[in-house]
């Protein structure tokens, strides 16, 4: 008797990362969504509290694989909410978020926490 295995293995980009800044009370957060999750999407933009929601925030730069990334420096010790909002008209959650809060909508904000 034989038995044959199928193993398949997905790389998997990590959307968050941290980096804490010795220098200052900074941490260094590098967000990114990747072109599965932004299916379509020709334009990102990343709002949160860091930038009181601005729909007229800078896009997240568009690498070549059609990923979407961006990189800010956000207070350590603090919770910042946050989505990504793709073409202008919808919302999408980082599955990679630290945590996720119910919003004033009845939907949900990512969270990504600064604190060591």
């Amino acid at each position: 008797m034989s038995y044959q295995i199928n193993i398949e293995f997905k790389t998997e980009i990590m959307s968050l990362k941290k980096q804490f800044l010795k220098s200052k009370p900074v941490c260094k957060v590098s967000f990114r969504l990747d072109a599965a999750e932004a299916s379509g999407a020709n334009t990102v933009q990343l709002l949160g509290d860091f930038n009181n929601w601005d729909k007229s925030a800078e896009p997240m730069t568009k690498l070549k694989s059609n990923d979407f990334t961006a990189v800010l420096e956000l207070e350590s010790g603090k919770d910042y909410q946050f989505r990504y909002y793709i073409n202008g008209s919808a919302w999408k959650n980082d599955p990679q978020a630290d945590s996720f809060v119910t919003n004033a909508f009845g939907e949900e904000n990512g969270v990504v926490s600064t604190a060591e």
